[in-house]
């Protein structure tokens, strides 16, 4: 049976054989081997590493995008002056330290008596007719410092101050909802906007409350009420329109400060502004020692006006320019807002977490293309070992042709030349 068996396979053989069929096989098989099986895994291969790379490149990216992200979310926080730990728990704290932040560069007015002084002296020299008294808030606050709308219009501290109802609203900023508490008028309508995004704000925002003044009273002081606008009645507090204040009392708008009044502080920095310019013009003039004219048109000026220098001038302009700067700084702009309207605490809330959100999300995606990176790489690890087995067969059938044809030429050595591998 084994015979027969091995006559059979002898005989498969011998027909394989005849005519070089098997050597023909051998040769088509190396040329498909060269020609595509050996550079399609090696294509593969290649391209695994090249997805490696991007991957990493990739991976970088997303790392960095991360942190700078945080870096902004940081960066925004600072310039609110919080941590970021709760954000909206922490701009709402904000305000309570407003009043004594105000009160603070109120006090730093009174250090401008003899710029504004100085510049009354050169208004009445330049004008000899005008008697009008020049910054006339700047110099109540000098005098009296930061002093309720009540001591502003009527020249008297008020007996008792009545704050509006608000001030107790945010006391309870440890509350998750905050409770805005009764305004005795319409609450703030949902189509305002106020406009301070939180990279930075714009320099024409309104800054502060506005606040209903009484007709009457406006007109005494010299301050125009002027006709609200939509966005002026969003602000916060008035009590009832009919109901008076006793004598001596300070209520409703008249018991807030200087400077959390909108009109008021607004007037506030532009007196500011125009005594920095006055004295700006002034060093210039001072310096310009030649000027023959200059000189001898203040050579029958008040003594209060030759005996300034150039030093003591820019000493005067470095205090008004601190004054502008902390009233004026994007963090102080932003309490305004606070101050104003509890939804905005909710939209600057919200724009601060979706930069933590944005950045979490590129971590994740970090993550991906690290998993991706890792697949590429077993992909690889997979393909190296059958390319190398198919180079190994591939080099066998190729001494194999060689030593057979050899064999048909005496044994002549014949190498197979074409693609390396």
């Amino acid at each position: 049976m084994i015979s027969l068996f091995l006559q059979d396979w002898q005989e498969i053989v011998s027909l394989y054989e005849k005519d070089n069929t098997y050597l023909a096989e051998l040769a088509n098989l190396l040329v498909r081997n060269v020609s595509y099986e050996v550079p399609s895994l090696k294509k593969q291969i290649s391209k695994c590493q090249q997805l490696q790379q991007e991957y990493s490149r990739k991976e970088e990216e997303c790392q960095l995008a991360a942190i700078e992200m945080r870096e902004r979310f940081y960066s925004s926080c600072k310039q609110y002056g919080i941590t970021g730990d709760d954000v909206r728990r922490e701009l709402l704290a904000l305000v309570q330290d407003l009043p004594s932040q105000l009160d603070e560069i109120g006090a730093g007015a009174k250090g401008l008596l003899e710029a504004i002084d100085l510049y009354q002296a050169c208004v009445q020299f330049v004008c000899e007719s005008s008697t009008e008294q020049v910054v006339p808030l700047l110099r109540h606050m000098q005098a009296r410092g930061n002093t309720t709308i009540y001591e502003w219009r009527r020249g008297v501290k008020p007996a008792s101050v009545e704050r509006p109802k608000t001030e107790q609203a945010r006391e309870s900023v440890d509350q998750e909802a905050i409770d805005w508490g009764d305004l005795g008028v319409e609450s703030v309508p949902e189509a305002v906007d106020y406009g301070i995004s939180v990279e930075e704000a714009s320099e024409e925002i309104d800054w502060g409350i506005s606040l209903e003044a009484d007709a009457q009273e406006s007109d005494a002081a010299g301050i125009d009420g002027g006709d609200r606008s939509a966005a002026d009645t969003a602000q916060i507090v008035v009590l009832d329109a009919g109901s008076k204040a006793p004598e001596g009392t300070a209520r409703g708008p008249d018991a807030l400060s200087l400077l959390e009044t909108p009109e008021t502080r607004n007037q506030f920095i532009d007196e500011l502004m125009e005594l920095e310019i006055f004295l700006s013009q002034r060093i210039v003039e001072t310096s310009e020692e030649a000027d023959i004219l200059s000189v001898s048109q203040f050579q029958l000026a008040p003594p209060i006006l030759q005996d300034q220098t150039k030093g003591k001038l820019e000493a005067m302009v470095a205090a008004l320019q601190d004054l502008i700067g902390r009233m004026t700084s994007l963090r102080m702009q932003h309490l305004f807002m606070i101050l104003a309207s509890p939804r905005y605490v909710d939209r600057v809330t919200e724009l601060l977490r979706q930069k933590l959100k944005q950045a979490d999300l590129l971590l994740l995606k970090k993550e991906l293309m690290i998993q991706k990176r890792q697949e590429a790489l077993e992909e690889q690890a997979a393909l190296e070992p059958k390319l190398d087995l198919l180079v190994q067969k591939t080099k066998e059938l190729q001494k194999l042709i060689e030593a057979d044809v050899s064999k048909r030429y005496s044994g002549r050595p014949v190498n197979l030349m074409g693609a390396s591998l």
